[in-house]
């Protein structure tokens, strides 16, 4: 991988075995020689923030590994950066796909695979931005296609998003009687956000995420947000 640093982890998570990911060095690195980050819309200063292993993330992880495993479930996780969470689900056997716009997270993803002796996972391009005339989405992998009874993000609320970009994406790809999971570090974009899940016909429950500072980890406060959507909900809203 030229043009960059890395470094290796192992990383606990209550509920799984230890997880040895490769991550980025840190925020300084950069490295895009064919403009293929800058072409869908990613600049320099955001171009290393996929590959960071995230406290959201992290908490999304974990609230993976407690989740009952519900048999034939397919689950998205949207914006997956180093894809924690999907590399929790998918040792535990659950049917997932990770997807994500940069155009590295691929090959991340299959790195962090083979250090952990896993088998394949499904992962694809997911952009919900609306991109600018003349951009084109990554050709290395296929776009995300289908429906999934769960979609899952961590911090993934870090822009207004006036339009609902994010929302529609998720409309796009959710099944009709569908679960949605997000890990917020308490943005100020969650209501309107939650609006638009509830005018799709989803319920909101949340529980508060606490964590005080420990050794070289820092304090974290934020939301796990569980949007739920039944075949019953649907039809009061015909």
């Amino acid at each position: 991988m030229p043009g960059f640093l890395f470094k290796q982890e192992c990383i606990s998570i209550e509920g799984v075995a230890t997880l040895t990911i490769r991550s980025l060095l840190d925020k300084q690195q950069f490295a895009d020689p064919l403009g293929e980050a800058e072409a869908l819309g990613i600049s320099s200063a955001a171009w290393p923030l996929f590959g960071m292993l995230w406290p959201s993330g992290l908490h999304l992880a974990e609230a993976m590994a407690k989740r009952p495993m519900v048999s034939g479930e397919s689950i998205l996780e949207i914006g997956c950066g180093l894809g924690l969470a999907s590399l929790v689900s998918h040792r535990r056997g659950s049917l997932v796909t990770a997807s994500d716009c940069h155009p590295l997270a691929a090959s991340f993803m299959l790195e962090n695979l083979r250090l952990n002796d896993l088998p394949p996972l499904r992962y694809c391009h997911g952009n919900w931005a609306e991109l600018i005339p003349g951009q084109a989405p990554s050709l290395r992998v296929p776009l995300v296609q289908g429906r999934f009874d769960l979609i899952i993000g961590s911090d993934v609320l870090y822009e207004r998003d006036e339009a609902g970009a994010l929302a529609d994406f998720i409309a796009k790809h959710a099944m009709p009687a569908s679960e949605v999971l997000i890990v917020d570090p308490n943005r100020g974009n969650r209501a309107a956000f939650s609006k638009r899940m509830e005018s799709m016909g989803y319920a909101l429950t949340n529980h508060s995420i606490k964590s005080i500072a420990g050794a070289g980890v820092a304090a974290y406060n934020g939301r796990l947000l569980h949007y739920q959507r039944s075949h019953l909900s649907l039809k009061h809203r015909c």
